[in-house]
């Protein structure tokens, strides 16, 4: 089995869903894509997850968003 290197990209907190603890991200760079369904981690809380906010994503196959967890938020 092959191990990949986790990518980490920044972007912008586009929405968030307190009760699935899931987010919308729009990535830096791209001006149309939003990537729904973000799996973030329960260590923010979810007062912090306010729209508009810069995130950090890690992604552990960049080809598949669902194996990825939202880590970092800061304005």
């Amino acid at each position: 089995m092959t191990q990949q290197t986790p990518e980490i990209r920044a972007g912008i907190l586009a929405s968030f869903d307190s009760g699935t603890y899931k987010a919308t991200v729009q990535f830096t760079g791209s001006l149309q894509q939003y990537v729904a369904g973000v799996n973030v981690t329960r260590d923010i809380a979810s007062g912090d997850m306010v729209a508009g906010r810069k995130v950090a994503v890690a992604f552990f196959d960049p080809s598949n968003h669902t194996d990825a967890v939202l880590f970092a938020v800061w304005t």
